[in-house]
């Protein structure tokens, strides 16, 4: 089912699709969150007790208590205790988000028909992003030198994050619509905005839900394998393009490479420093080491464990004796805000997903495929991040997050409906 217009704009799923529709303009998309809240307590005040029985509502309060709960302990030893309480309450409101999503999503029907208009969304992302590689602007103004950042500015650069993590979904519908060469096209038109935006994070999620799509079209290993080769090919020689024709690429790659100097200065600087801030996060753990220097906490404990000369404290950009603003890697990121207490709560919301997933069926896992990926790809621990708990990425997060839980029983709502 693809959406019209005039169905989406009445349609109960509005607030959860407005929310990713505004990620680009920043805390804007805080009014997708405060349309689902009042969503929420309508559906409650006609039967609370009825919606806490769905499989889906107690799947996403059990992995919320997680990801919260591992926030909230943190927060008694924490290094910045108003940050790390703030955040907290900040945090509470992807209950209602979440929620809602459970109440709205009824049936495999209409979860494909979100999906679609998701799609349409990220597409419209893509071409804009297109323009501005083609014309060096976009409708929100000119590029940076280094990276193409679309909708979302010059200066904000989760363009090629967002791109990548949210890629399944227009994947999936391009393959529901067209086949198997609109899913072509779709990797294609995808490829270009990823590549340009800069993010080599970015490169690593969407090639990680490509072999997750080849996986799926294949059916064997051997198709898998030709079809892996196939799409090498394809990557070298559109990473050949752009790095004749675009000095964005070329100068990110040229950084990139300086990872094969073999020192240390060499492959910190190709990763942006990010071995500091690695180096760093440990000596933060060792002091903490079960609840953590607090949820967010990280900037603030960062000048205590960092050398003097730390680029993070000394450079003007980075703002004198601030620090690193997080660790840029999930897990170090649970470690050292969250400590080992909060680390087993996270495994144990791992624990849970899993547990759901095959408690779901076939049927239930299918409906989930794309956001099943896309939360594999944000998830993805061998790559670098953004804050899992901070107000923008953490909200991408959590509605990715109450969106999973809601379509992986659609079905099955579906059916107690009718009964």
């Amino acid at each position: 089912m693809r959406p019209s217009p005039q169905s989406l704009l009445r349609s109960p799923l509005l607030p959860l699709w407005l929310l990713v529709a505004l990620l680009p303009f920043g805390r804007s998309a805080e009014l997708g969150t405060l349309l689902c809240l009042i969503g929420m307590l309508v559906a409650w005040w006609r039967d609370a007790a009825a919606e806490l029985k769905r499989p889906s509502v107690r799947l996403l309060l059990s992995l919320l208590v997680c990801y919260i709960g591992a926030a909230a302990l943190s927060s008694f030893t924490a290094v910045a205790p108003g940050k790390s309480w703030g955040t907290v309450l900040a945090v509470l409101r992807y209950l209602p988000l979440g929620l809602y999503a459970c109440y709205v999503l009824r049936g495999e029907q209409r979860a494909h028909g979100f999906y679609f208009a998701v799609a349409i969304v990220i597409g419209f992302w893509t071409l804009d992003a297109w323009m501005q590689m083609l014309t060096g602007w976009s409708l929100r103004g000119h590029a940076e030198p280094e990276r193409i950042s679309g909708l979302f500015g010059a200066d904000d650069p989760k363009l090629g994050p967002t791109l990548a993590v949210l890629s399944p979904f227009v994947l999936w519908a391009a393959r529901q619509r067209w086949g198997l060469r609109g899913l072509i096209i779709a990797f294609v038109l995808l490829l270009g905005p990823v590549m340009l935006s800069g993010s080599r994070s970015a490169w690593i999620a969407f090639g990680l839900v490509t072999l997750v799509f080849i996986a799926r079209e294949a059916g064997s290993l051997a198709r898998f394998l030709v079809v892996c080769a196939g799409c090498v090919a394809v990557l070298l020689a559109a990473g050949g393009v752009a790095w004749k024709t675009s000095s964005r690429f070329d100068a990110r790659m040229q950084r990139t490479l300086m990872v094969l100097s073999g020192n240390e200065r060499g492959i910190n600087e190709a990763m942006t420093g990010r071995l500091d801030i690695w180096r760093t996060g440990l000596a933060m753990i060792e002091a903490h080491p079960f609840l953590g220097v607090g949820v967010r906490g990280f900037r603030y404990a960062y000048p205590q464990y960092a050398p003097v000369n730390d680029h993070f404290l000394v450079a003007e950009n980075c703002g004198e004796g601030e620090g690193a603003c997080h660790p840029h890697q999930l897990v170090l990121e649970i470690l050292t805000e969250t400590g080992l207490v909060g680390a087993l709560l996270w495994l144990t919301g791992v624990v849970l997903a899993c547990r759901a997933s095959r408690r779901a069926g076939p049927v239930g896992r299918a409906t989930a495929f794309p956001v099943t990926v896309s939360l594999a790809a944000m998830l993805f621990p061998l790559n670098s991040h953004l804050a899992f708990y901070s107000a923008w990425w953490g909200l991408l997060f959590a509605w990715l997050l109450g969106l999973w839980c809601a379509v992986l029983f659609a079905v099955e709502k579906e059916r107690g409906d009718a009964a």
